[in-house]
């Protein structure tokens, strides 16, 4: 819309400034803000409309921000090796314990020793199955590594080495162990055992025998070792305590067993 005005007595058209067509726009006041969201709220669930989305996008927040702690990232994966479970205590390595210096304690354990052992394999099954097998070789190592007497867990451990322990069945480890323990006996110079008889020097008395108190599981390991190991000869000490001073002559093949014992009858 123009306007004719006169200027310096001459008429001019002009347009009048925007200020004067255009009404001023009306400020957003806080009311006027909260009337236009009250209009986009439904009517009857404003307040309570508004909080439940407050809360739902507080807690679509805060899980989002947990699965991203737990979750494990990429590139610390790729660098890290993998986690292994933890391996058992190896039944071959170091002799644990230190020297002993007593002979009379070492003599005292050695004896205690013997006896378990024998014992154990005594009452060791026929037919073993493979974990009992296992069981028992892993049983003489970590006995070899925890024995209490160092320097003698040191000799027996080159023993196992020379001969490693036999667990297929119970005559094997009788016999092993008696062979093991006439090594033993060699080297400390004492006398040999008869493993045809280790049974009678370490009798467990169980209780699983017959009416006589027989060991079935001691009299079956004896019986395998007699044949799979040789009467030792009797030393000359021995000869001369049975002997005594009477002067005869001792018949080794009667007190071996070898030559039965004869009764004169009379008439």
């Amino acid at each position: 819309m123009r306007r004719h005005v006169v200027r310096d007595g001459a008429l001019c058209s002009c347009r009048p400034p925007r200020a004067r067509l255009h009404a001023a726009r009306p400020l957003r006041t806080p009311s006027l803000v909260r009337s236009r969201l009250h209009a986009m709220i439904p009517v009857g669930g404003g307040r309570r409309f508004l909080l439940l989305l407050v809360l739902a996008s507080g807690l679509l927040f805060f899980l989002f921000a947990a699965s991203l702690r737990s979750s494990p990232r990429v590139s610390s994966l790729a660098g890290a090796p993998p986690q292994l479970p933890p391996s058992p205590a190896p039944v071959v390595g170091h002799v644990i314990a230190p020297k002993l210096g007593n002979e009379t304690i070492k003599a005292e354990l050695g004896r205690a020793a013997w006896k378990l052992l024998h014992t154990t394999f005594a009452r060791f099954p026929d037919q073993p199955t493979a974990d009992e097998s296992a069981a028992l070789e892993s049983y003489i190592r970590l006995f070899q590594r925890l024995y209490p007497c160092g320097e003698c867990a040191e000799h027996f451990g080159l023993l196992l080495e020379q001969f490693p322990p036999q667990v297929s069945s119970r005559s094997a480890a009788a016999a092993w162990g008696c062979h093991v323990h006439n090594e033993v006996n060699k080297r400390l110079r004492k006398e040999l055992f008869d493993c045809s008889n280790i049974g009678d020097f370490y009798d467990c008395g169980c209780a699983d025998g017959d009416e006589e108190g027989e060991n079935p599981s001691v009299a079956a390991a004896a019986a395998a070792v007699a044949v799979a190991s040789p009467k030792p000869e009797m030393s000359e000490e021995r000869k001369a305590k049975l002997a005594g001073d009477t002067g005869r002559d001792v018949d080794e093949d009667l007190l071996s067993g070898k030559r039965p014992l004869g009764v004169a009858h009379e008439g």
